[in-house]
């Protein structure tokens, strides 16, 4: 009776449930997908999320830009920026943001960052995109503001190569070859006052004056240190005029740069024939203005 009772008794109780069946390689397999996918939408989501808030951001911080609010400006581009690192505008607007509130040869700490600031933003950039114009020409424009004062010829240069960068990129633009001759004038013009002051200083009883002839030995001397960039100021401003012909301050620069060239020659006649091609680029530049000035202006 015992023995029956406890098979009954098993019988009601069924079998011992064994290990769960295993799924197929293709069913896990598919179940491993749709998780994967899931994510992905997931990660889409948010990333999409991140962007438009970015261009929101870039939007608000546009909106601060124009009015003049550059701190809150600069907070919206960076953290646009973080949102979205490939929204180059958000990039651009933030160096050039930076670049706005840099006040040429100021010498306080704050200052110095602002233009260091800038640079490194368009340097980052041009890192990602080294053929970014906005970036080229607002990294030569800073750089040549931070080259004044102090004055610092490596930045004149680096400037300078970034205006020749824009020429490669777009020949037929007159103003980077405006901006190479600026720098190659002032150079050249930094070197000559130092030549006439350092003879001066050892020849107190025979001044030399800044619009007098230089001494052979010091004219020599101005030519091996300054020929090349002031030919090649020139033929800047000659390739810009060729492309603009009205560039009244392409004209201004040529005429500056005559005159520089008249220092370097030993000819009193070529000296003076080129004095009088710069008197006449001048007599140009303010028939050019004139008649700009007497042209109605728009919503007038």
């Amino acid at each position: 009776m015992t023995h029956v009772a406890i098979s009954a008794s098993s019988a009601r109780l069924g079998p011992k449930p064994g290990p769960a069946p295993r799924r197929s390689a293709p069913a896990r397999c598919a179940q491993g997908a749709s998780a994967f996918a899931a994510l992905l939408l997931l990660v889409a989501g948010v990333s999409g999320c991140s962007k438009l808030q970015a261009r929101d951001l870039l939007n608000k911080g546009v909106g601060n830009y124009k009015n003049g609010l550059y701190d809150a400006a600069i907070d919206d581009f960076q953290k646009a920026k973080e949102l979205d690192p490939a929204l180059m505008n958000a990039r651009v607007y933030l160096a050039t943001a930076y670049a706005s509130q840099y006040i040429p040869g100021a010498p306080s700490d704050q200052n110095v960052r602002l233009g260091n600031a800038a640079v490194n933003e368009f340097k980052e950039i041009l890192g990602i995109d080294p053929n970014n114009i906005s970036a080229i020409d607002g990294i030569g424009s800073i750089l040549f503001q931070m080259a004044g004062t102090p004055f610092d010829l490596k930045k004149f240069e680096e400037s300078k190569s970034y205006h020749q960068k824009h020429i490669e990129l777009k020949p037929n633009d007159p103003k980077p070859y405006y901006w190479i001759a600026a720098i190659d004038w002032i150079v050249a013009q930094r070197i000559n006052l130092e030549l006439r002051a350092a003879y001066n200083k050892d020849h107190v009883s025979k001044q030399v004056r800044d619009t007098e002839p230089m001494p052979p030995a010091v004219r020599a001397e101005y030519v091996a240190k300054s020929s090349a960039m002031v030919e090649e100021g020139i033929a800047a401003l000659q390739k810009a005029l060729q492309i603009r012909p009205d560039y009244d301050d392409a004209m201004a620069y040529l005429n500056l740069l005559d005159r520089r060239k008249a220092d370097m020659v030993e000819s009193a006649e070529e000296r003076s024939n080129l004095q009088n091609q710069a008197d006449a680029l001048l007599d140009k530049v303010k028939e050019i203005k004139q008649k700009r000035a007497e042209q109605p202006q728009p919503g007038s």
